[in-house]
């Protein structure tokens, strides 16, 4: 998964005849947490003709390369990182002409593959040096350093050696490999003293070689370094070094907050097997770790869900034994109806929380283990609304993806957007042992709604808000100290239920290990938070959020999502082009929950359609209100553009007493191009930095006429006169509609009666069956958390020909939208025509 942290690294030589692997070296340096790895090695062609010569290693998910060079015979070749597009003229040209000998790709659980080969000389010799940095994530009350080992053949100079300095002092270091004998224990050296550690192996031919005259090596295998820090009772370890600052937060000795927490699994039949019975096993395990001021409940779903109990049970020794007796039982069937299973969760624990059956200061918790793809609602984009919706931002959702096959994308964007985490759990014999610590991670929060505030001589701070500090993990805040200004600096936590304002020791700057790695591990921290939110919030939010990475990338020399490594290689005999990209690869896939391609309008009595071309289909709903209201139909706080629409009634009332309602007026104001227009049904008013402006235009509106407004950079929209006319009871009706022909420029954030939908909006449609009439057609709509019953209707859209209109089907949501539209339509209600944001 991509939450794992750990830095790890593997060599593989594959074996081949006359090519000599002279040394390998691993060095890694950390200082404060912050993981530095080089990556060295030399081979030799001993042919007498050219060969390839392969150099292939493992590296941690969660690091970014920063460097990458080869000698060959005296000539260094040095990788060059790139923006993506800048890259991808070379990339294209060496992809179509095969000769692309190098790639970044996903290896396992843990690591993504960089792999390089280069055709060298008889005779000749070649070395390589990888870079790579990361940030260490504490997990379990410790750091690890895993580096993975694979050599084909033993080697004249294997070592691996690991400095780590942290200020705060070390606790302890521990050392192991999975490969290790009675006779490579000893070659294991560790020194320890305060605030440093080396670490260093470094077997020799004879003892790399699995039998003396054996050509295989034992040197297969993971070697692990595990460390802590003291820890001081106080708001956690500032260290400032060159004007940047790293704030390190995990106090001990915290009291755990109690959780609240439905468990809801998987129980369809792609769970047959294997993974069923280790859900029973690790549930086992982890209803076995609950503590008795924990609520919980079990929910099982497949096409149908069922209910362990129908509420939250008290983790007592009792309940918990006849928990475990429960999910024994547990067996496999049906298909996979996730979005119902999760909202079924959400609200149990939303009933529990209102009857205060749970205590005041606790967590709510949703653990969802799924194998699969949704089945019943089946698009992963309205899953995600629907439950971003109901849950509100109230609890979190923490979701195991089991399997190789399960859509891990889908399921880590759910968790990022609701205050949680996903991991993918691989299938394997350990597949339980994965999944239970995972839950040990995740099931002890210590505090909720962590914030730190930090004085005002700092600027350009990485996150400091923490929805929740989980037992034996860490919050690390970077940034920058305006002016290098130490003395003035201060900090303050605070956090649901508790508050934290004692004082810690600020290291005064001095020359690390390398000295501009706060620096460095704010760039990293920077980066890695913005691709975040450029993965939960979709492509509507990229514009800074992107731009900023992309710089702080380039800057800093990290191959991240928005860069490549691009090295160029010399030619082969052919003289053929061997230029390379690396390319830093996610299995995660940018939400696109929001369609960008739609037409918002309203017209009529007063009709809101929504169309989605894209889908060839459209949304509608009527909204009627006393005449004089005026409704907020668009506004956008960072343009400051608003339409505001005020209703008017029909000139004659029916004999029924139902009043039919239109809009008469438009208030329009665009504030950052100082605009407004006032439209009515009579004339046009244009204002332009409070200064009226004669239009070159007839100002009164004729019969069936359209305005079209382009605001540069902006908005385009047109206003439609309408005058209808009722033959048989002689009397006429003017009305005003309203169309947005293209909004793409606005914000994230525009919002009112038709700009909540700029973004798009995400349905399904379920159920579909005749209505009570029979050219009507019913249906169960899914739609922001929401189920709905719509019908077909038929509407006028007079876009395109003013005077008849065009009919469009669309799906009717009754009472005046409610459900489709956020809140009621009562919230839309303003004041003032030009009331401003």
């Amino acid at each position: 998964s991509s939450f794992e942290f750990w830095p790890t690294v593997t060599l593989h030589f594959p074996f081949i005849q006359k090519v000599e692997v002279q040394s390998i070296r691993i060095t890694c340096t950390v200082s404060s947490r912050f993981a530095h790895t080089v990556m060295s090695s030399k081979a030799l062609n001993k042919e007498n003709s050219s060969q390839e010569i392969f150099f292939e290693v493992e590296l941690p998910k969660m690091a970014f390369i920063t460097n990458f060079s080869m000698e060959i015979d005296g000539q260094v070749y040095v990788g060059e990182v790139k923006e993506k597009e800048s890259a991808k003229e070379q990339y294209e040209k060496a992809v179509s002409s095969g000769k692309t000998a190098g790639l970044v790709k996903a290896s396992g659980r843990k690591m993504e593959m960089f792999s390089v080969s280069v055709n060298i000389a008889a005779q000749s010799s070649v070395s390589f040096i990888l870079i790579y940095e990361e940030l260490l994530q504490r997990t379990l009350g410790s750091y690890e350093i895993l580096i993975r080992v694979k050599v084909e053949q033993p080697v004249q100079e294997f070592q691996i050696e690991a400095d780590i300095y942290e200020p705060q002092g070390i606790a302890f270091v521990e050392a192991s490999a999975t490969f290790l004998t009675n006779e490579l224990i000893p070659l294991i050296e560790k020194t320890v003293t305060d605030t440093k550690a080396h670490i260093s192996f470094s077997p020799t031919v004879e003892q790399q070689q699995k039998c003396p005259g054996c050509k295989g090596s034992l040197i297969n295998g993971d070697f692990i370094i595990k460390y802590d820090v003291k820890r001081a009772t106080s708001l956690g370890e500032v260290q400032a070094v060159n004007g940047y600052f790293v704030h390190f937060f995990s106090p001990p000795d915290l009291a755990r907050v109690p959780k609240n927490v439905v468990y809801v699994i998987d129980t369809s039949g792609s769970m047959h097997g294997a993974k069923i019975e280790q859900t029973r096993e690790s549930m086992v395990a982890i209803l076995q770790d609950l503590h008795e001021e924990d609520h919980f409940g079990i929910l099982l779903f497949e096409r149908k869900i069922s209910y362990w109990k129908d509420y939250l049970t008290k983790a007592t020794k009792r309940n918990v034994s006849d928990a475990i007796d429960y999910v024994k039982k547990i067996q496999d069937s049906g298909s996979t109806n996730i979005n119902s299973a999760i909202l079924d969760a959400v609200s149990l624990l939303k009933k529990e929380r209102k009857e205060k059956k749970v205590p005041e200061r606790s967590m709510d918790m949703i653990f969802l283990l799924t194998d699969g793809m949704p089945n019943r609602v089946t698009s992963p984009q309205l899953i995600q609304q629907n439950v971003f919706s109901a849950i509100g931002g109230i609890m979190s959702l923490f979701c195991l993806g089991f399997g190789n096959d399960v859509d891990y994308s889908f399921l880590d964007v759910m968790c990022r957007q609701n205050k949680g985490v996903a991991r993918r759990i691989f299938e394997g014999s350990d597949a339980a042992i994965q999944l239970k610590g995972f839950y040990e991670e995740v099931s002890s929060p210590l505090l909720l709604e962590v914030d730190l505030r930090y004085s005002e001589n700092t600027d350009f701070l990485t996150k400091t808000h923490y929805s929740q500090l989980f037992n034996g993990s860490e919050i690390v805040v970077a940034g920058q100290l305006k002016e290098n200004d130490v003395e003035n600096f201060s900090v303050e936590v605070f956090a649901h239920g508790a508050s934290v304002a004692d004082w810690q020791t600020v290291y005064p700057e001095k020359g690390y290990i390398f000295g501009d790695f706060i620096e460095r591990m704010w760039a990293y921290l920077t980066i890695q938070q913005q691709l975040e939110n450029r993965l939960v919030h979709g492509e509507i939010f990229l514009g800074n959020i992107e731009a900023k990475a992309l710089n702080l990338s380039l800057k800093y020399n990290f191959v991240t999502p928005l860069t490549s490594l691009v090295v160029t290689k010399p030619e082969n005999e052919n003289g053929a082009d061997r230029s390379f990209i690396a390319d830093k690869l996610t299995e995660i896939k940018p939400f696109l929950s929001y369609l960008t391609y739609l037409f918002a309008a309203v017209d009529g009595d007063p009709h809101f359609m929504i169309e989605l071309p894209d889908k060839n289909d459209a949304l509608c709903f009527n909204i009627n209100d006393k005449p004089g209201t005026i409704f907020s139909l668009v506004r956008d706080p960072k343009s400051g553009f608003v339409v505001n629409g005020q209703i008017i009634s029909k000139k004659k009332v029916a004999l029924d007493g139902n009043v039919n309602t239109y809009f008469g007026r438009f208030g329009i104001t665009h504030q950052n191009l100082g605009v407004r227009l006032d439209v009515s049904i009579q004339d046009i008013s244009v204002l332009y930095n409070d200064k009226q402006v004669k239009l070159l235009m007839e100002l009164n509106l004729v019969k069936n006429c359209s305005l079209t407004v382009t605001l540069r950079h902006s908005v385009k929209f047109r206003v439609i006169r309408h005058t209808k006319v009722w033959k048989r009871r002689h009397d006429h009706q003017d009305y005003l509609g309203f169309y947005t022909l293209d909004s793409q420029h606005l914000s994230a954030s525009v919002h009112g009666l038709l700009g909540q939908f700029y973004r798009g909006v995400v349905f399904e449609l379920t159920d579909l069956h005749p209505g009570e009439g029979q050219e009507k057609l019913d249906a169960t709509m899914y739609v922001k958390g929401q189920r709905l019953n719509v019908t077909r209707h038929w509407q006028k859209d007079f876009n395109k020909d003013v005077k008849n209109g065009e009919s469009i089907a669309c799906w009717f949501v009754d009472n005046e939208g409610r459900g489709l539209i956020d809140g009621t339509a009562s919230d839309y209600t303003v004041s003032d025509l030009f009331t401003a944001i």
